[in-house]
This record gives C-alpha cells, sequence and structure tokens, in this order.
C-alpha cells in the first residue's frame, strides 16, 4: 500500500504535535515533520510510534524547493501568526502538486485563499485555509441547525480559554495583533465598526465560572454575511479565565485605539511570560458558546444554544480536527471538495465530534432549543 506523506510544517508546536500524534496512528499515512528548530522536532519524533522523516525548512526561505525534494500529498501549516504571512506556503504546494491545509485565524489571510481557486481546480487540489475553530468548528454548528430556521438571523458565540492551556507565542502574537485595532461586524443588518478586545461583557459558560469577554477579529466576520445572507448580526468575542488578566487587556486595547501605545502584539513575548505567572490561580477548563436566533418554518421565533465545555486542557486541541480530519479523508482515498477555500461547511458537526471522541478529548456538549408560541 502506498503510503500518504503528509508534510506538517511547525509538526513541533502546539498544534503541530497534536495533529502529528493522531496522524501517526493512521497506517495510511506517513508523517514528515519541519520547521527551524531540528532538535525539537527530534526530540518530539521519539514520542512518536511510528518512525517519521525530519526536515529543516523555512517558509520564507526556498520552500517551494523543499517541498519539490520531500515531495508530500499534503501540507498542513501550522506555523502562525498568519497575519503577518503572504501566501508562498500555498503557491509552493500548487507548483508542486501538493493538497494544502492551514491552520490560520486571520481574517484577511483566510479570506483570501480565494484567489488560488482556478489554479487549485485546474491542479485538482484542495487548498485549505482556516482549518480551525473558526470557521471549521463554527460552520459546522451552523450548518447543523439551519435546516431549523426558515430565517437565520443572529448568530453570537464565545471561546472562554484556560489559563493553564500552553497557548503559543504565534497564537498569542495573532491574538494581540487587533487589540485595540477597527474592524467590521454586521450589526443589525449593517456592516459596523468595532474595536478588538473591547465591548466588555460578563457571560456565564456552562460548567464553568462567568468570564469577560471582548471582540475578535476572525474569518467569520466576513464570511458567514455571505454564506448565511438572512443574517442580520453577527458577534464573535473571546475571554480569559482569569478576569482581571482579562480587564487588563481591555485597559490596554484602549491605549492602542487612543494612540497611546503601539500595537499589543509587540509585547506579544512579554506578556504571555508575565501571564503565566498568575498559573496557579487558573484551571485548565475551557469552553465554547453559539447561540443562534431566527425564524422556524411557522414563522415562530427560535433560540438554539450549543456549548462545549472541555476539560484537563483538552480546548487547545478542538482546532486541530478539521485539519487530522481531511488528512484521513485525503489518505483514505475519499471525495473531497477541490479548489481554494476557507475551511466553512468542509467538516459536519457529526464528523467533528466523532473524531474528538474518537481522539479521547474530554468534552462535554449541551444543546437548548427553546420556541416562541
Amino acid at each position: 500500500m502506498e503510503l500518504t506523506r503528509v508534510f506538517i510544517v511547525g509538526g513541533y508546536g502546539n498544534f503541530g504535535q497534536y495533529i502529528a500524534r493522531a496522524l501517526s496512528l493512521n497506517p495510511r499515512i506517513k508523517l514528515i515533520i519541519g520547521g527551524r528548530q531540528i532538535e525539537k522536532a527530534k526530540e518530539f519524533s521519539k514520542q512518536l510510534p511510528t518512525p517519521v522523516e525530519i526536515v529543516y525548512c523555512d517558509i520564507f526561505d526556498h520552500f517551494a524547493t523543499v517541498l519539490r525534494n520531500l515531495k508530500p500529498d499534503i501540507v498542513i501549516h501550522t506555523s502562525g501568526p498568519f497575519q503577518t504571512q503572504g501566501y508562498q506556503v500555498a503557491q509552493a504546494c500548487l507548483a508542486e502538486g501538493a493538497h494544502y491545509i492551514d491552520l490560520a485565524d486571520s481574517r484577511d489571510f483566510v479570506t483570501n485563499i480565494s484567489q488560488f481557486h482556478a489554479q487549485a481546480l485546474e491542479h485538482k487540489k484542495l487548498i485549505c485555509s482556516g482549518a480551525s475553530s473558526v470557521p471549521g468548528l463554527s460552520s459546522a454548528i451552523i450548518e447543523h441547525y439551519l435546516p431549523e430556521f426558515k430565517e437565520l438571523s443572529s448568530v453570537d458565540y464565545a471561546i472562554a480559554t484556560a489559563q493553564l492551556t500552553n497557548q503559543g507565542l504565534a497564537t498569542t502574537t495573532g491574538v494581540l495583533s487587533y487589540a485595540g485595532k477597527p474592524f467590521e461586524t454586521l450589526i443589525n443588518g449593517q456592516f459596523q465598526k468595532i474595536y478588538g478586545w473591547q465591548d466588555l461583557r460578563l457571560l456565564k459558560f456552562w460548567r464553568l465560572n462567568k468570564r469577560f469577554l471582548g471582540n475578535c477579529d476572525i474569518p467569520d466576520l466576513a464570511l458567514f454575511p455571505q454564506r448565511y445572507p438572512t443574517l442580520q448580526t453577527l458577534r464573535f468575542q473571546a475571554g480569559l479565565e482569569l478576569k482581571f488578566l482579562h480587564v487588563f487587556l481591555f485597559l490596554f486595547s484602549w491605549l492602542v485605539r487612543l494612540r497611546l501605545l503601539p500595537p499589543l502584539n509587540k509585547f506579544a513575548s512579554p506578556l504571555l511570560k508575565i501571564s503565566h505567572f498568575f498559573n496557579w490561580l487558573g484551571t485548565n477548563n475551557s469552553g465554547f458558546y453559539m447561540l443562534l436566533q431566527g425564524l422556524d418554518p411557522d414563522n415562530r421565533h427560535k433560540t438554539i444554544c450549543f456549548e462545549i465545555t472541555a476539560q484537563e486542557g483538552d480546548g487547545l486541541y478542538i482546532p486541530c480536527i478539521p485539519a487530522i480530519y481531511l488528512s484521513e479523508q485525503i489518505a483514505s482515498g475519499q471525495q473531497i471538495p477541490l479548489g481554494a477555500l476557507p475551511c466553512a461547511g468542509l467538516i459536519s458537526l457529526d464528523n467533528y465530534l466523532e473524531v474528538m471522541k474518537r481522539l479521547g478529548l474530554k468534552i462535554a456538549i449541551r444543546q437548548t432549543i427553546s420556541v416562541d408560541f
């Protein structure tokens, strides 16, 4: 049996490690782990049940040559932050005949991947951006419940992070990049300007305590109004577990907004280190909440609330599921969508939950449905 060669760029980071562990269990897959930290990659590879190839690569330096030598079938790009990257990895994949999947969370990066759609179709490849919780999981939930609505008018959702989650520097840099910065979201049928990590509110998450939340700029805010044209309001927020850290982030966002501070991503490394000093006050439990509202087929107001609670740090791995699922589909010869696409509607909610269950993620799920008669 010819193995599917899967090259994980940054396969020794938080997301890359989990994806590598999951795919190393698949007998159809041969893993390749690459990046600039070769010793870290070698050390991690010793933990895997099957031998892997280790290769040095720099996505900004002759990456296409690396692919030409490796000849992978799939490239999974986990090396963020994506807010400051171009598409050299995706373009190299197209040039060398490999499928491409990334875990980007940058609004512009994910939405603009479609510029390669015609080229990807011509090469019969999947060039998928944003294979993560947003828009991967968020769109899966909406697609699952969409048939229950005649008109879906509002989607309000949020992520409650865990203090003890080993969040990497790239992720931290990404989420700090828009603190105090303006971006648009759909409010009452119009795109309106909001600011990163502002509009502070307090929300009780299922099986967790109350969390402060603030605005986050994600691909969904651009993708979903087009994908779900009846939407009138779309809001996504996230919150730190420790309330005083979230309030500090909120206050710093105002300093950026008032131009009294430069963008906070410039301070990502020291801010991440400072946050670790308070780990003794936190837990490793995180949550997700999505509230869908609209009219059902009988013109009654309907509300559906879908919630996830993740324990023992497993919330960190939920964003990895789309990349694992799509890679397994390709390796097993299943038909997959082709073209250059954001990861919206590419994995069903049932498949998402099935993969999480199979991998043993410690999560609990609750749905609440109400109808106004």
